[in-house]
């Protein structure tokens, strides 16, 4: 499950990382939820910086109600699905990140912790993600992504049983829009490499779509457990 990150990288960091060239550097999000505007480079416009709606509305959808349960995909079998098996032959994105949180448990009875995963390196995070088109009733195209998720590494199993797809060079980000062969596509969605994460608590006001500033990057104390 990935269901809230933040992106706020620098101009000079995105050309730098990415290899393209950009007018002036993103907005910010800190707290990134779905049915937000976030950024993603296309496979069909590879060298744009672009802004989709996180939740997949499937081209053939007749609202946005099923993009409330598709902000993630399951590489498992995401082949045959039907909201992603035309997007993962010729829809592939990849969804630009600084970071992203997930919730732990921390005892019985006690509520959900959040904690903040980023690169060792300090470097962007590119998720393997899929876009679509829909045309809502005005005959606006509106463009939405989802971000696939598979099995955790080392780091993330000790907080939760899934992971976003991490691409983490240029190589890999290059092959998963470019790739024709459907199974070589698919076997880029493996998790990340044990040792390339770090991780730690945060406060709770992350657990609100409305926070949004760079305190919430700020480490706190870990929290209390009961066992």
């Amino acid at each position: 499950m990935c269901g809230r990150y933040s992106f706020a990288g620098s101009k000079e960091k995105i050309e730098r990382q990415l290899g393209i060239k950009i007018a002036a550097t993103p907005e910010a999000n800190y707290n990134i939820a779905p049915t937000q505007q976030a950024y993603v480079i296309t496979d069909n416009q590879p060298g744009v910086l672009q802004q989709f709606r996180w939740g997949l509305i499937p081209y053939w959808a007749q609202n946005t109600k099923a993009s409330n349960n598709l902000i993630n995909a399951r590489a498992e079998g995401i082949a045959s699905k039907p909201s992603f098996r035309i997007p993962i032959r010729k829809r592939r994105c990849l969804v630009l990140a600084d970071g992203f949180y997930e919730w732990r448990k921390t005892g019985r009875g006690m509520a959900s912790s959040p904690y903040r995963i980023v690169m060792h390196d300090g470097s962007l995070l590119l998720f393997a993600g899929l876009w679509d088109v829909w045309k809502n009733e005005a005959g606006e195209d509106i463009h939405s992504f989802t971000v696939i998720t598979t099995r955790p590494n080392a780091e993330i199993s000790g907080i939760h049983t899934r992971m976003p797809v991490i691409l983490p060079n240029r190589e890999l980000q290059t092959r998963w829009l470019q790739e024709k062969d459907l199974l070589e596509a698919m076997s880029l969605l493996e998790p990340l490499d044990d040792d390339m994460l770090r991780i730690f608590p945060v406060s709770t006001d992350v657990n609100s779509v409305n926070a949004n500033a760079p305190e919430l990057y700020d480490a706190v104390e870990p929290p209390l457990t009961l066992f």
